[in-house]
């Protein structure tokens, strides 16, 4: 069993081991370009950055920013709003600043002091507790403070036992990035092939209803008197970003046509209109999405390229709504697609179909290391699981 010593973070940044701090407070008059674009908590997700960078910070307050400038590997933490939400800086991104709802964690002393290991600890159990209740004793909801940061208790083991821990867990990561690369290859590669057999050959394809190629069937109120357990009830934010805090399970029984399976293609009808293939467990489809079903024995994989094909026209009618969440109507779906003939699909579903269960295997086995990485993790960190025993799980499973 490893040993550990229970210290906290501000002792780290006393003992040299550490730096933190919080992002930059940009003054309006210091926006513009050519400068530093500015990282804000909704681009911090799932441990990665996508930023966005809509805003800048001009390149003259450059030496005023100082230490609040990204570096590789400084690990993130979101700190107001959504809080608890990290990610490490990859050695080849671009340098921006961070927002003063960011806070940055920068190793001083990589001897005593592992990047990763401090990363996969703020995704514990050990953080989000000590989190949880330090943001109930203030009067802001959802705000961790840099005080109440330098007085999180963190229980640290030696560099080595650090570094083999983050080896296991990022074993796991770095195989949920493969078949993440795998499935988003196959949609790209599933478009692209469309797209050229419809350039190749266009008297091929012939103009038809959207409605016709598939039933949609819309999701009902299942939020209603949920149990909080059972099933987990899809809405539009479970499209989004997954299941979170706020999402509802329910125990009820409902019919097949209302129930999202694996391989099922989903379709947000409003607010973020988003097509996706379903991947989790069988889950509840809540109102404002449609479940696709293929009509006419079309394969999944054309229906959904269809649906792709008119999602952009759909996401400009909603914007046009004059209703605080825009939305398409039945009638949008009666609007006309590029449909192969039969030989063309055929031809096509000799490979697209494989494709499409290939980057649904992937997914599938993307969500199976993730929850076996959030099983490992806790015990890891609290060292009630030694990193030999997780390392041979992990070979069992990688």
């Amino acid at each position: 069993m490893n040993s550990y010593r229970t210290t906290t973070i501000g002792s780290l940044v006393k003992e040299g081991a550490l730096e933190f701090g919080d992002g930059y407070r940009t003054k309006r008059p210091e926006l513009g370009t050519p400068g530093l674009p500015i990282l804000r908590v909704a681009e911090v997700f799932d441990g990665k950055i996508s930023p966005s960078f809509t805003d800048h910070v001009h390149e003259s307050y450059a030496q005023k920013m100082g230490r609040k400038i990204s570096q590789s590997q400084d690990i993130i933490l979101t700190t107001k709003g959504t809080v608890g939400r990290t990610a490490i800086i990859p050695n080849d991104s671009p340098k921006f600043v961070y927002s003063p709802q960011v806070c940055y964690f920068r190793i001083t002393d990589k001897k005593s002091l592992d990047h990763k290991y401090l990363y996969y600890w703020f995704k514990s159990d050990q953080f989000c507790s000590q989190a949880s209740s330090l943001m109930s004793q203030t009067d802001m909801a959802a705000y961790l403070n840099l005080a109440d940061i330098r007085s999180l208790l963190i229980k640290v083991p030696d560099i080595k036992s650090q570094r083999k821990t983050s080896e296991v867990l990022g074993a796991l990561d770095d195989k949920i990035a493969v078949n993440e690369r795998i499935s988003l290859t196959a949609g790209e590669l599933a478009t692209a092939a469309y797209a050229s057999a419809k350039q190749a050959s266009p008297e091929n394809f012939a103009d038809t209803p959207l409605s016709s190629t598939a039933d949609f069937i819309n999701g009902k109120a299942f939020t209603k008197d949920a149990t909080g357990t059972g099933r987990m009830v899809v809405r539009i934010a479970e499209m989004n970003s997954g299941p979170g805090t706020s999402t509802v399970y329910n125990d009820i029984e409902v019919p097949e046509k209302h129930l999202a399976n694996p391989g099922d293609i989903l379709f947000s009808w409003s607010g973020s209109l988003v097509a996706q293939r379903w991947y989790r467990t069988q889950a509840i489809i809540n109102q404002h999405i449609f479940k696709v079903v293929p009509k006419n024995q079309n394969p999944p994989w054309l229906i959904f390229e269809l649906v792709k094909h008119k999602i952009t026209d759909f996401r400009a009618i909603a914007a046009n709504k004059a209703t605080t969440m825009g939305h398409i109507q039945r009638r949008h779906l009666d609007e006309l697609v590029p449909v192969p003939d039969a030989e063309v699909i055929s031809r096509l579903d000799s490979s697209l179909g494989p494709l499409w269960n290939r980057a649904l295997a992937a997914e599938r086995e993307k969500l199976m290391l993730a929850e076996l990485r959030d099983t490992l993790l806790p015990q890891l960190m609290s060292g009630k699981l030694r990193v030999k025993d997780a390392e041979r799980i992990v070979e069992d499973n990688v």
